[in-house]
């Protein structure tokens, strides 16, 4: 529980006290009403969005009035982004009389783009027509739309689940399920076609290159046998359907001005299709931040803002420095953190936010003291009457590094949303596996627990269960997985690693579940995943160590298998017992998310955790090499530039994080990480001024 020697303070550890808080400027106070004067031609159009509570900022007016021509709004944390593409839409639509059906803004999510209608539909001299007439789609959304229009009537394989079991089908049939995993494959499938590359150029130079390629060749003649494309193939397909010269400049013509919303997260393909779209009238608007460039595992490029002139030399380029969001002492920490990257376009932000608290620091002992101190500290506000669960979002880096904080939110009732990840931390694939073998410890027989040991064993899971249960039924065993061992199907030489298992199993009831894990995965696992996961550029290398160091540390807690295994099993249930009554509606829940996935919302109170060294900074980007992932997906780049790339976006996801909060903020940084001593992360001392 919550430890006497935890608590907030004003300055992380290591900081001293005397040292200033950061802190931004107060923003100016003037907007259009004193900005447009009544004199000018447009200041109806500014009457207009006053009288709906829309106030703009010299800045916003600045990029709402732009008129043809390129146009790069640097957009910081909370600075009215989508209030200026409603507003600009309107104004072109309102002021300089453009056709409503000329308006194309292309954004990332469908919420996004539904916002942004319903906030130009509320602008009063806008007609229902006109708003129903602008082009407001996802770049899936709008590249779907024209294929449609040109032929194409494929449907669309949109769930990741059935795809992950089409895959599984397909390596079973090409016998390769127990080698490689479906998820790596379509995370690795996906990379490609966002490069803009085709699954026929896939790399065949080595045996394991052409292994793969076959795989994914077969997953692609799956879908085109049954007339079926996946969100992928949409943009690669438009980026084709783009190249027509006839049909481009057809949809140049029709599209005379064309917005981009959160600029900084196009791939290579999005990208493409952008400068194709505006090259004809080049009235493009691309509205972006990027200090918010963390999606760079999909193929996000800080580069499409960074070149944005480079590319438009007579680019007008325009930030939107008031932040509406943010305390000012809260937005202070963000931009002072921020500053210590080198490739990104200064800018300073200044607060018109709410007035909150400071940010507030606490160094707990480990992950287990910081989840509890949390928990306690929530509560209390809470009881106190000070927030709603609802009001609060708790933010980490990694699935793993949330493990601790779950189950206190489990273990003391506090209803709560986990977004991404549906399941408890021993419930995870890659987790299961290694649990699964020590329910076997405890009951050779429980058959739950049976399929989860084949895969490290190289046995296809679904015939190894249906012989399993053949030779059950004619002979039951004490240990059934020694049926395997006489199996006609398999070699000497795996009937004598099931003989192996067996006597591991067996042992590892008598060890303390922290030093089980340990030799499970020194003798077979960690082999076992790594032979698994061969492909170089996907993102779950990063996460498969972390989630397994962060088992054991679980494990830690407890002297015996069995104490382990019923804890893990009480926590299940609570999380289905939470679930059900829940059915659906979060309600007043606090909300558990990663930082990746907190982009772009915000939170009267926010808790930061494992602000710590080799969690954020993850220890990935603290290697003297760089990831093979990095290398591969940035062949051009000298190794030098990419370690630095790589701490660029820690910090830029320490600064999102930070970005989030309203009202309050709060950061734990553990001073043990996996069992190590790990120092506050540097983010927070840079920004302090400590090097």
């Amino acid at each position: 529980m919550q430890q006497p020697t935890t608590r907030f303070q004003s300055h992380p550890a290591g900081v001293p006290l005397s040292t200033p808080l950061p802190q931004t400027a107060s923003a100016p106070t003037t907007t259009s009403k004193e900005l447009v004067h009544s004199s000018i031609d447009d200041s109806f159009y500014f009457r207009a969005l006053e009288k709906e509570g829309i106030h703009l900022n010299g800045p916003q007016i600045q990029a709402v009035r732009h008129g043809q021509g390129p146009l790069l709004t640097l957009a910081g944390a909370g600075c009215g982004k989508t209030t200026v593409l409603a507003a600009r839409t309107g104004y072109l639509i309102a002021v300089r009389g453009v056709p409503a059906s000329q308006i194309l803004l292309v954004t990332f999510t469908s919420k996004a783009a539904s916002e942004i209608k319903e906030r130009i539909a509320r602008i009063p001299s806008i007609k229902a027509s006109a708003v129903r007439a602008v082009q407001a789609r996802t770049f899936h959304s709008f590249g779907l739309a024209l294929l449609r229009q040109s032929g194409h009537h494929e449907q669309i394989l949109s769930d990741f689940t059935t795809r992950h079991t089409i895959m599984k089908i397909l390596l079973r049939r090409l016998k390769a399920g127990e080698t490689y995993q479906p998820e790596t494959l379509l995370a690795a499938l996906s990379s490609w076609k966002m490069s803009g590359e085709w699954p026929s150029d896939l790399p065949d130079n080595t045996e394991e290159e052409k292994k793969i390629k076959n795989i994914l060749l077969a997953y692609e003649e799956w879908k085109q046998g049954r007339n079926q494309w996946d969100f992928d193939d949409i943009l690669l397909h438009t980026s084709a359907l783009l190249n027509d010269p006839q049909q481009l400049t057809k949809l140049q013509s029709r599209f005379a001005y064309m917005m981009v919303d959160e600029f900084q997260d196009t791939n290579s393909v999005q990208y493409d299709m952008v400068q194709k779209l505006s090259a004809g009238h080049r009235n493009l608007m691309v509205v972006g931040d990027d200090d918010q460039t963390i999606y760079s595992f999909n193929g996000a490029r800080q580069e499409s803002i960074l070149d944005f002139d480079k590319v438009y030399p007579d680019a007008t380029i325009i930030a939107l420095p008031i932040n509406y969001r943010s305390d000012s002492r809260i937005l202070g920490l963000g931009t002072a953190l921020i500053a210590h990257n080198e490739f990104r376009r200064p800018k300073q932000l200044v607060a018109a936010g709410s007035v909150g608290l400071p940010p507030h620091y606490a160094s707990p002992a480990n992950a287990e003291e910081e989840a509890a101190f949390v928990a306690g500290h929530l509560e209390e506000q809470v009881q106190l009457g000070k927030v709603s669960y609802s009001d609060i979002a708790i933010l980490h880096r990694t699935a793993g590094s949330s493990r601790a904080m779950l189950e206190q939110l489990l273990l003391r009732g506090i209803p709560f949303v986990q977004y991404g990840n549906n399941t408890v931390f021993y419930d995870q694939t890659l987790i299961k596996t290694v649990m699964d073998h020590l329910r076997l410890s405890l009951n050779p027989r429980c058959k739950e627990a049976f399929q989860s040991t084949l895969g490290p064993l190289y046995i296809p899971r679904e015939d190894g269960m249906s012989y399993l249960d053949e030779q059950e039924k004619r002979q039951p065993k004490k240990y059934p997985l020694i049926h395997l061992t006489r199996w006609d199907r398999l070699k000497p030489f795996q009937q004598d690693a099931v003989k192996e298992r067996i006597r591991l199993i067996k042992k590892l009831t008598t060890l303390k579940p922290i030093y089980a894990i340990q030799e499970m995965r020194r003798l077979f696992y960690d082999k076992y995943l790594e032979a698994g996961d061969p492909l170089l550029h996907t993102q779950y290398k990063e996460t498969m160590i972390d989630s397994l160091d962060e088992l054991e540390s679980a494990a830690a807690q407890f002297g015996t298998v069995e104490q382990f295994i019923a804890h893990a099993d009480e926590l299940t249930l609570r999380h289905q017992q939470m679930e059900a009554m829940r059915d659906g509606d979060a309600g007043d829940a606090v909300q558990l998310l990663t930082i990746h996935r907190a982009k772009g919302m915000e939170f009267r109170h926010v808790y930061w955790i494992g602000a710590s060294e080799g969690i954020l900074p993850h220890s990935t980007a603290l290697k003297d090499q760089v990831t093979q992932e990095m290398k591969v997906t940035n062949p051009q780049k000298l190794e030098s530039s990419l370690a630095k790339a790589a701490l660029e976006e820690e910090r830029r996801l320490a600064y999102v994080a930070v970005t989030r909060a309203k009202e309050h903020l709060y950061i734990t940084s553990p001073l043990q990480y996996h069992g190590k001593t790990a120092e506050p992360s540097r983010f927070l001392k840079e920004a302090f001024g400590i090097k």
